[in-house]
Formats: C-alpha cells, sequence, structure tokens
C-alpha cells in the first residue's frame, strides 16, 4: 500500500515530507525539524524538475536531502548564533548581579558567613564576614545558582 502511494505520488513525496516536517516544528517547536523540512521541499522543488531523468533516481534524492539537510542545519545554526547580539541590558534577568554595588543595611547578623540584608521589599541572604545587624554593607558579587549576595563592610 504504501508502495503505490509513493510511486503515485512521485515528486510530491518530498513536498509531503517537508510540509509534515514543518507541521512538526510547529507542533513541538526545537528549530531542528525547521531546517530538515526546508531541505525537503527544495528536494522536492528539484524533483519537479529533473522526474523524468534516468539518473535522478530514489537513491539519489535521498543522498541529495541528505547533504541538504546537514547544510541546512549548519545554516539555521549560524543564524540563530548570529542572531544572539549583545544587549543594551545585560543584567535583565540577572537580578543578583542588579545589586552589586548597592549599599544597605542588615536586617539579620551575619553568624558563621551567613544572614540577610534588605534591599527594595526583599530580604536578601548574604555571605561575608561576621557583622552585627544594622551594620551597612556594600553587596561586591552575587552568585548566579542561587539568590546569594558578597558583602563587605562600609
Amino acid at each position: 500500500m504504501i508502495d503505490r502511494i509513493v510511486s503515485e505520488l512521485g515528486p510530491w513525496n518530498w513536498m509531503v515530507l517537508g510540509i509534515v516536517l514543518l507541521v512538526m516544528e510547529v507542533v513541538a517547536p526545537g528549530v531542528f525539524m525547521l531546517w530538515i523540512g526546508i531541505a525537503a521541499l527544495i528536494v522536492g522543488a528539484v524533483s519537479l524538475l529533473f522526474w523524468d531523468a534516468a539518473s535522478w533516481t530514489w537513491q539519489v534524492q535521498v543522498l541529495v536531502f541528505l547533504v541538504l539537510a546537514v547544510i541546512s542545519a549548519f545554516v539555521g545554526r549560524r543564524l540563530s548564533v548570529a542572531r544572539h547580539d549583545t544587549t543594551d541590558q545585560p543584567l535583565l534577568n540577572r537580578r543578583g548581579a542588579q545589586m552589586v554595588g548597592r549599599t544597605a543595611t542588615l536586617a539579620e547578623p551575619i553568624k558563621d558567613g551567613r544572614g540577610r540584608i534588605r534591599l527594595g521589599d526583599t530580604l536578601w541572604r548574604v555571605s561575608g564576614p561576621d557583622l552585627p545587624a544594622g551594620t551597612q554593607v556594600r553587596v561586591t558579587g552575587a552568585a548566579d545558582t542561587d539568590l546569594e549576595l558578597t558583602v563587605e563592610a562600609v
């Protein structure tokens, strides 16, 4: 049954495959099926031109598809990497790093290297030398993995 469908569709097999891959990209986005789908559509377009040629066998078509899929995946990767320009707000999603340089008063004393400060409406965990509550401190660093700031006395 599949052989009959494949032989009846002819060069449109590649177009159907390309559209199916593009639909898969829409359903489960990952920007990978897009490039393979584009390769299938290109092979389909070339197949429409060369379908009657004796040298345009299914083996050649698959080989061209594989080469185009690899090339289009590399081109797509280059395009996606090139899109990541430098931003005018490098600390936008790094809230802890935005606090570096600010001064605050210790809300809780730093004991055994750990304490808390209030910046704005948020209590932040801090690490630094042992200091009593009420001491003015300056934020000198921020850990990326957890919301903990490093402080020193002003």
